[in-house]
């Protein structure tokens, strides 16, 4: 285990420390904080890295970065790049509805390159749409604005596993679940379990769920699904989990994996209807444990995690452990 409970997990390989090509672009909303549009490339300017900025990275079209002509423009550009990490300057909204005019060969070429493309909430989009067209990995990590540019130190957490992903390092994470109270019979909420060989992949609950039916989707068995939203009161939560549920998504997974659901208000309408209840529910709809607590989402601090990736899962009490060996 790792020791801190939220933590990157480290390899010794002789992999080299210098400075990395990161290609910063923006395929979903409109960056309107450009005050954290340079702090985030200042950051990454002090930690030694050299940062090229897209062209189109500050445009701007009614809330989108430019229109969609200009945005898959972006892609194409981020990927004909050679950079060593494509990294998103926000989410937001845009991606799905420019999903079909994506060249997907061209963007797996580029990470069959080297190129690591990092995002985090619109970009479970194309997360999902390249794993489904090429089986391609890429990270769910930090965007450029939010988790860079945050005015004073960015999460040190978040940082040291976007240093161990430049630098060829990161092998996995563990966290500490959620203290539950035992199921009726005794037993722990999530008994001790170890999975090998699984298919990591998930990220934005409500995108995700929105691509559902279309070609976009991942046809993923036997996987680890994590999943992540930010202001969604617990029953639309319910609401987007019981679609994956009637739509045979979950019953294929060998483990769900909830990250952070934040910025949501709790009303005298709910009568107790609160976030764990949506978790004892899910845990009564399907065989496959539900684990609680990833560290990822839209909060300061989260890990990268390798969407597309071969992982394997451990839980020993509340510890849990997601791993990836040398998949780098």
């Amino acid at each position: 285990m790792p020791n801190h409970p939220h933590d990157c997990g480290h390899d010794h390989c002789d992999h080299p420390h210098g400075p990395r090509h990161i290609y910063i672009y923006s395929p979903s909303g409109a960056v309107r904080d450009k005050a954290a549009f340079k702090r985030g490339i200042a950051r990454l300017q002090a930690m030694g890295h050299e940062v090229e900025v897209d062209p189109d990275a500050l445009a701007s079209h009614t809330r989108f970065a430019g229109d969609d002509a200009t945005r898959l423009a972006a892609i194409h550009r981020a990927a004909a790049s050679g950079a060593d990490m494509a990294l998103i300057s926000r989410g937001g909204y845009g991606l799905t509805r420019i999903l079909p005019g994506i060249q997907y060969k061209a963007v797996a070429k580029a990470v069959e390159r080297g190129t690591q493309f990092v995002g985090v909430s619109d970009f479970t989009a194309l997360q999902s749409a390249l794993l489904a067209k090429t089986g391609a990995t890429t990270w769910a990590g930090p965007a450029l604005v939010g988790d860079l540019g945050v005015p004073g130190e960015p999460d040190d957490i978040m940082l040291a596993c976007l240093d161990d992903l430049l630098t060829g390092h990161g092998e996995g994470s563990g966290w500490r679940m959620n203290a539950e109270k035992p199921r009726a019979d005794g037993q722990p909420a999530v008994r001790d379990i170890y999975v090998k060989k699984a298919t990591l992949w998930g990220g934005n609950l409500a995108v995700l769920c929105s691509l559902v039916g279309t070609p976009y989707f991942p046809q993923v068995k036997g996987g680890v699904l994590f999943l992540e939203d930010v202001g969604e009161h617990p029953y639309r939560v319910e609401r987007l989990l019981t679609q994956l549920l009637h739509a045979g998504v979950l019953a294929r997974q060998k483990a769900v994996v909830l990250g952070q659901f934040n910025e949501y208000k709790l009303t005298p309408h709910d009568k107790g209807f609160k976030l764990q209840s949506v978790v004892d529910w899910l845990r009564t709809q399907i065989k496959a444990p539900v684990l609680t607590n990833l560290p990822f989402g839209h909060v300061p601090t989260k890990v990268l995690l390798p969407v597309g990736a071969q992982v394997s899962l451990s839980v020993e009490g509340r510890d849990a452990l997601i791993y990836w060996g040398h998949a780098h």
